[in-house]
């Protein structure tokens, strides 16, 4: 029985747990459905189904990175706040 064309070989979850995936695997994966597409000779249907897959990984990639910059943030913030306290003080 051949592969399905529009499976990735490094699946990170079932489509039902994509939510559970790494930023790195989800990446990854979403360059190799990308690497996949551009290299073409899929039938329609395998192409949309893989385009799907790949817009799920981008939002799953967007909300690692949409965590990552508000942790920064707060981070920043966090820092900011006690050098001016610091300066209060002095």
């Amino acid at each position: 029985m051949p592969a399905d064309p529009t499976r990735t070989t490094t699946s990170t979850a079932d489509h039902d747990g994509d939510a559970a995936a790494s930023y790195e695997h989800a990446r990854d994966e979403l360059a190799e459905v990308v690497a996949r597409l551009e290299a073409g000779g899929l039938s329609l249907d395998e192409s949309l189904t893989l385009w799907e897959r790949g817009e799920r990984l981008a939002a799953i990639c967007t909300r690692f990175l949409e965590g990552a910059r508000e942790r920064v943030d707060r981070a920043l913030a966090s820092g900011a706040a006690d050098a001016g306290g610091d300066e209060a003080e002095a």
